[in-house]
């Protein structure tokens, strides 16, 4: 999931995991952050009082959320290189730009790592959806 902020606190990351169990079509059991100054006590509290556990991962150990950096990878050498020398100085198409390039990634995209499936297809093929 991608959302755009006009800062990083605790208040939009608590906004932000909001928005992405709404979107979620299962019910979240752990969320797993680092130590930055957005996933503080409130965040942690919130994510508590949702029900759901809340984990940090260890100081300098980014290897510990592999999924979300290599997410970011992709993002910065697919998403952001194609903007390269575009500026978009309206957020309303930025964020309409960053909802294409998230369906692209989730629905059309293939992964390596899921064998040449989609997320789309893999999360079916999990719940057993696909045949």
């Amino acid at each position: 999931m991608l959302k755009i902020y006009d800062s990083n606190n605790q208040a939009n990351a608590i906004r932000f995991v909001d928005y992405t169990l709404s979107k979620l079509p299962f019910q979240a059991e752990v969320i797993q952050t680092d130590r930055g100054s957005g996933f503080g006590s409130q965040f942690h509290w919130h994510v508590l009082d949702r029900g759901i556990r809340h984990v940090y991962i260890k100081p300098r150990r980014p290897q510990l959320s592999g999924k979300v950096e290599r997410s970011h990878r992709i993002d910065d050498a697919e998403f952001y290189r194609m903007l390269d020398g575009v500026i978009i100085d309206n957020s309303e198409l930025f964020v309409e730009k960053i909802k294409e390039w998230e369906d692209f990634y989730n629905y059309s995209r293939p992964h390596s790592t899921l064998q040449g499936h989609t997320p789309y297809e893999r999360f079916r093929e999990k719940v057993g959806l696909m045949s």
